[in-house]
C-alpha cells in the first residue's frame, strides 16, 4: 500500500472574515474543493481539528462540525485513534479542462461538442428574437416600445394597491393554468367587440406573451420534420421557434395583397400549419386580402391544418376602425389567434392569450402547466379591471392619438432624404423605409447603430425571395425630438462623405 500523504502539521484554507460566510462553511468548503480539485489525494491524512482550528484562529469546534459534515458526504473518513483521511472510494477526477478566457462581448464563445443538438437548436435561437424586438434600451427608433401616459399610470398604481392591500385566493396559492376567468371573460368580450373574433372564455388560454402562446402551440402541434409555411419575409423570433421546434420552413412570398397562398398550396400543400400576420404583415405592412383569406382558409380546411393568426399591433389603427381578424371568418376551427398586451399596455407585463379552437384547449393547457403552471395572479387581477372599468378603452385611444402623432413626425423627418423611401402606414408602431439602389440595410443600420440609432435590416428576415433592402424604423416609445434627431443621422448614414467623417471623429 502506497504511504499516505501527511497533511496533519498545516493544510492552507483562506479564511475570508468580511464575506459574510460562516466560517463552518468555509472550513467545510475548502477542504472539499481541495480533495475535488486533487490537491488533496484519496489517502491523505487531514490535520487534527485541535491543530487546524489553532492555526485558522477557530474554536476546535467549529472545525469538528466541518469535519463531520465531510465525513456524513463521505468525502473523509475516520479512523479511531489514527485521525482523519481524504476517502480512497472517491473516483479520481480527470484533469481539470483549462478555464476558457473571457469571451468577446461580439463574439459569444463557442459551444463545446458535448451540447445535445436540442441544446444547440435553442442556443441558435437565442439571436433571433433580439434581432427581431431589440434590446430593451430606449435609442431612437428602437421598435417594441411603449409610451406610459401619466393617466395610465396613475390608474395602474390605484388598481395595484387595490389587489395588494386585499389578496384574493388566487394570489396566495396556484391558480387556474388557463388564467383566470374574469380575466378570459373580459378579453372575449374584447375580442368580440373590436376584432370581431369568434371565441368563448373557453377558447382562451392567458400567456406569458405572445412568444409563449406561440411555443405552446408549436409544441402541441408540430413534429419534427413536418412542414411549415411561413411569411417571406417573416418575424425573426417566430421563424427561430419553428427552427427549434425541427419545423421544416416552407418560405411563402409575399405581395401587396399579403401571402401567396397559390405558392404555399404548390410548394407543401400538405403542411400542418401556416404561420401568418394578416393586418399587418411582418416586416412590410401589408394587409392580407379578403381573397387570400379566403383561399388560406379554403387550402387549411381541405389539408387539416391550422393557420396561426398572430395580431401583434392591430389596435393601433390610424385610419378607420381595426381590421377585422381573419379568426372571425373562419367556420372550420382551423384558425389560432395569438393577441398580446405587450404592444398596448407595456412589453414589461409579459402578458398574452391564444384564442384556440375546442379541440387544442386540452393539449395547450398540458403543454402549459408543464411550462409555469399559471399567469402570475396580481397582473390577472389588475388588468381585468383595468379593461371592465372603461379604462383600457380609453387607454388606447390617447394612445392611437399619441402614436399617430409621433409616426407623422418621423415620416415627415424622413422625407426627402435621398436613397430612402418611407410611407405613413396605417397602422402598427412601426414602418418599413426602403432604400434604394445600391445601398445595403445591414451596412446602414450597423452606421446608425454607431450614431445611436437603432434602424432594423430587413433583408436578414428573407428566407428565399430576392432580397428587400429596407429599414424597420420604430415610432412609438420616443420623444418626437428623438425621431427627429434619428432621421438626421440616417440620412448621416446615407451619405457616404458623411459617415466617413464620423468614423474619422469616432
Amino acid at each position: 500500500m502506497a504511504p499516505r500523504p501527511d497533511l496533519s502539521e498545516s493544510l492552507l484554507i483562506a479564511l475570508d472574515r468580511g464575506s459574510g460566510v460562516p466560517a463552518l462553511r468555509q472550513v467545510y468548503l475548502g477542504i472539499r474543493q481541495a480533495v475535488l480539485e486533487g490537491r488533496l489525494p484519496p489517502g491523505a491524512r487531514l490535520p487534527a481539528s485541535r491543530a487546524l482550528a489553532a492555526q485558522l484562529g477557530l474554536a476546535r469546534n467549529t472545525v469538528v462540525a466541518a469535519y463531520d459534515q465531510l465525513l456524513a458526504e463521505g468525502i473523509i473518513e475516520g479512523k479511531v485513534g489514527a485521525g482523519s483521511f481524504v476517502s480512497r472510494d472517491l473516483p479520481k477526477e480527470p484533469e481539470p479542462a483549462p478555464a476558457p478566457g473571457p469571451a468577446s462581448p461580439a463574439a459569444p464563445a463557442a459551444l463545446p461538442d458535448t451540447l445535445p443538438p436540442a441544446a444547440r437548436r435553442f442556443a441558435a435561437a437565442l439571436a433571433a428574437p433580439l434581432a427581431a424586438t431589440g434590446s430593451t434600451g430606449a435609442a431612437a427608433c428602437n421598435t417594441g416600445r411603449t409610451s406610459w401616459d401619466p393617466r395610465t399610470a396613475q390608474l395602474w398604481r390605484s388598481l395595484t394597491l387595490r389587489h395588494l392591500q386585499a389578496p384574493s385566493l388566487a394570489m396566495l396559492g396556484y391558480a387556474d393554468p388557463r388564467g383566470s376567468a374574469p380575466l378570459r371573460e373580459a378579453i372575449a368580450a374584447y375580442l368580440r367587440a373590436a376584432r370581431a373574433v369568434r371565441c368563448t372564455p373557453e377558447q382562451i388560454v392567458v400567456t406569458a406573451g405572445a412568444q409563449q402562446a406561440i411555443d405552446l402551440v408549436l409544441k402541441v402541434l408540430v413534429e419534427p420534420g413536418e412542414q411549415a409555411w411561413v411569411e417571406d419575409p417573416c418575424y425573426p423570433a417566430v421563424r427561430a421557434a419553428l427552427t427549434a421546434a425541427q419545423a421544416a420552413l416552407v418560405p411563402v412570398p409575399v405581395d401587396a395583397q399579403g401571402l401567396v397562398v397559390a405558392e404555399g398550396v404548390a410548394a407543401a400543400p400538405g403542411a400542418r400549419l401556416a404561420y401568418v400576420t394578416p393586418s399587418s404583415q411582418y416586416p412590410l405592412g401589408v394587409v392580407l386580402s379578403m381573397a387570400r383569406r379566403l383561399e388560406l382558409l379554403a387550402w387549411a380546411r381541405q389539408a387539416g391544418a391550422y393557420v396561426l393568426e398572430d395580431d401583434y399591433d392591430s389596435e393601433f389603427r390610424y385610419a378607420g376602425r381595426p381590421l377585422a381578424a381573419l379568426q372571425g371568418i373562419d367556420d372550420a376551427g382551423r384558425v389560432i389567434y395569438i393577441g398580446t398586451f405587450s404592444k398596448v399596455l407595456f412589453p414589461g407585463l409579459r402578458l398574452g392569450y391564444a384564442v384556440l379552437p375546442p379541440a387544442l384547449v386540452e393539449p395547450v393547457l398540458g403543454a402549459r402547466l408543464l411550462s409555469d403552471w399559471h399567469p402570475p395572479a396580481l397582473v390577472e387581477e389588475v388588468v381585468t379591471d383595468f379593461i371592465a372599468e372603461g379604462h383600457f378603452a380609453q387607454h388606447l385611444r390617447r394612445m392611437r392619438q399619441h402614436y399617430r402623432a409621433a409616426r407623422d413626425v418621423l415620416v415627415a423627418a424622413l422625407q426627402g432624404i435621398p436613397g430612402l423611401v418611407a410611407e405613413a402606414p396605417e397602422q402598427g408602431m412601426k414602418l418599413l423605409a426602403r432604400l434604394g439602389p445600391g445601398l445595403r440595410d445591414t451596412e446602414v443600420a450597423a452606421a446608425a447603430a454607431r450614431r445611436g440609432v437603432i434602424a432594423r435590416p430587413v433583408s436578414p428576415m428573407v428566407l428565399a425571395a430576392p432580397p428587400l433592402q429596407g429599414l424597420m424604423l420604430g415610432f412609438t416609445g420616443h420623444e418626437p425630438a428623438a425621431l427627429r434627431r434619428a432621421a438626421r443621422e440616417i440620412a448621416a448614414c446615407l451619405a457616404p462623405a458623411g459617415e466617413a467623417r464620423h468614423r474619422r471623429a469616432g
